[in-house]
């Protein structure tokens, strides 16, 4: 997919082993650290969720379980490499409440545990060139979020990376510091990610919960639209 701010694409070993995603681009954001009414919506949100939740609820969820099997056939340990979205739903079995970040990044969070899919936005500015989801060689620069340097990139997994061979997200596990949403983003791309398990539709319905929370609670502008892993004209 081609547009004015960005371009993407997934290779087709990547789509075969069931990864399917969509990606949108919002500009003109105002990110801020919380909003009220947002708070409210995603108590009443989480209250629902927490209802039903259970340690053996997330192990037999069918996407988690599919993100899972993914990780099986690339000979990566589930233990090691948990999808962004189980990892929420695990803190929030524990806690009780989702870890405050920014607003950007709180609103995809919460789309995140309704839905089981992993979801990250990634600042524009921060990005070199296309955004290609590939298998890893391991001369990658990964710098993984939260960590104080660099780490190695494993050969054999994939991860979206940029034209300067900067990982921005690993896997669907984690994404890093170079592109995460700051106070300051004005323009982000979202990357939404499933798995055999979810339909064309299951990513575009999560696409625009997640476009309308953010020019709800940030305003800014959508546009461009793409998806991958389906046998479906783009």
């Amino acid at each position: 997919m081609h547009n004015d701010l960005i371009t993407f694409d997934i290779t087709e070993d990547i789509a075969s082993l069931g990864v399917r995603l969509a990606v949108f681009y919002i500009s003109g954001l105002s990110n801020r650290t919380e909003d009220s009414q947002f708070e409210s919506l995603k108590t009443a949100s989480l209250d629902r969720i927490r209802a039903g939740l259970s340690p053996q609820q997330i192990k037999t969820d069918p996407i988690l379980q599919a993100f899972r099997d993914i990780h099986t056939q690339i000979g990566f340990s589930n233990r090691d490499y948990v999808a962004a979205s189980e990892s929420l739903l695990n803190y929030l079995h524990k806690n009780g409440v989702l870890p405050r970040v920014n607003l950007l990044v709180d609103i995809y969070n919460l789309v995140s545990i309704e839905t089981r899919l992993a979801l990250g936005a990634h600042d524009i500015s921060r990005v070199s060139g296309s955004i290609h989801l590939r298998r890893t060689s391991g001369d990658e620069i990964f710098w993984p979020l939260g960590s104080d340097q660099p780490k190695p990139s494993r050969t054999g997994g994939y991860a979206y990376i940029d034209d300067s061979n900067e990982v921005i997200c690993m896997l669907e596990v984690r994404q890093v510091q170079k592109s995460k949403a700051t106070l300051d983003t004005r323009d982000c791309f979202y990357i939404i990610q499933g798995n055999a398990r979810t339909s064309f539709n299951d990513l575009q319905q999560a696409a625009r919960r997640l476009s309308e929370l953010t020019r709800q609670f940030c305003g800014g502008e959508e546009h461009g639209f793409f998806m991958g892993g389906y046998n479906v004209p783009f």
